[in-house]
């Protein structure tokens, strides 16, 4: 069964419902059409006695998803439009969808894993990691607060990897994915084929032992000390004075890495962060979140962020206001304000 498009495709092989994100050359990114395609397929799936188990993945070698169509949400920013907000309600309400799904949901994690890609697959009960995995919430360099269910997932990453992640943007390999909780398993790329042959004539407990292996070797464990004493700081500002007492080259680096990111965005997703780490659902953490990404629309650094980025690709935003001290605790605090009427729920 193929869409009218084809930027998402779906299939049943066997007894596994097959979504294949299909725009290769954008990195799979997500559109408001392909997320409701999604959840159609979804929906009809969890009641279909046909499908015993559901799996995702991306077309091409590249990766499973860069994230939502920025470019898009830059020119309905810029516009003063509504499309980006309706897009993140359907998309949040999807990752609800995957995370409370009733059959085995299997992600392939292969290749780059980000934003809304994380999204449409770590909140899945079987998640995939290669070698070649790279898993990020980048958003704070573009202006943004990581969304899609991810301060849930980083708000309970042991220690304060999440923060880490968070703040810095970093990409993760398989071992640091597995380690943060942002993944399960760990199979060989070149074995992928084989493992989704297999889910067409079994189900994936039966399969996944066949394939699963030891990762290679990641960074993160050997660096959680410093990164649990220097990111349980307060603030943003004592995070980074802390990351540069530390003697550390990586930490030093981590320190650089957020100085370079927007401020405002950053204040946000600490607070973001530890905010979804009390709450107790992920659709709690999702209403913050559309809260939080709706009240980021308007301000001037997503926009600036993604152009520098993206449209223009100078990478040389001009943040406002540029530095962490001018950011208040007030211009926080107005991007958890409540929407009113249009807060997003679930049925």
């Amino acid at each position: 069964m193929k869409t009218e498009d084809d930027t998402v495709l779906f299939d049943i092989e066997g007894r596994t419902g097959v979504v294949t994100l299909n725009r290769p050359r954008a990195l799979n990114a997500l559109t408001h059409p392909m997320v409701l395609r999604i959840d159609e397929a979804l929906t009809g799936w969890a009641e279909d006695p046909a499908v015993d188990q559901v799996l995702i993945r991306g077309a091409g070698e590249r990766g499973l998803c860069a994230g939502g169509d920025i470019r898009a949400i830059h020119d309905d920013a810029k516009a003063g439009g509504t499309a980006s907000a309706d897009f993140w309600r359907d998309e949040y309400r999807l990752n609800a969808r995957i995370a409370r799904y009733p059959k085995p949901y299997v992600a392939l994690m292969d290749g780059i894993v980000m934003g809304g890609g994380v999204g449409v697959s770590a909140h899945g009960r079987v998640r995939v990691v290669t070698e070649r995995s790279r898993v990020a919430m980048p958003e704070t360099g573009i202006g943004f607060v990581p969304d899609v269910g991810g301060t849930w997932l980083l708000g309970r990453a042991p220690g304060r990897l999440g923060t880490h992640l968070a703040l810095t943007g970093a990409a993760v390999g398989a071992a640091d994915a597995l380690l943060c909780g942002l993944a399960d398993h760990f199979v060989p790329a070149a074995r992928l084929p084989e493992l989704t042959a297999g889910l067409a004539a079994a189900p994936v407990d039966e399969v996944l032992p066949r394939y699963a292996a030891a990762p290679p070797p990641g960074d993160l464990a050997d660096r959680r000390a410093w990164i649990d004493h220097c990111y349980a700081a307060d603030t943003v500002e004592e995070i980074v004075d802390r990351l540069l007492g530390q003697g550390e080259p990586a930490a030093k680096e981590a320190a650089e890495t957020i100085l370079a990111k927007s401020p405002t965005a950053l204040k946000v997703t600490l607070a973001a962060v530890r905010r979804a780490a009390a709450l107790d659902s992920l659709e709690r953490v999702l209403a913050q979140e559309f809260r939080v990404s709706c009240n980021a629309l308007p301000s001037p650094d997503l926009v600036e962020g993604i152009r520098a980025q993206v449209v223009d690709k100078d990478r040389r935003p001009r943040w406002s206001p540029p530095a962490l001290g001018d950011v208040t605790d007030a211009d926080v605090e107005r991007f958890f304000a409540p929407l009113g009427a249009g807060e997003l729920t679930f049925g």
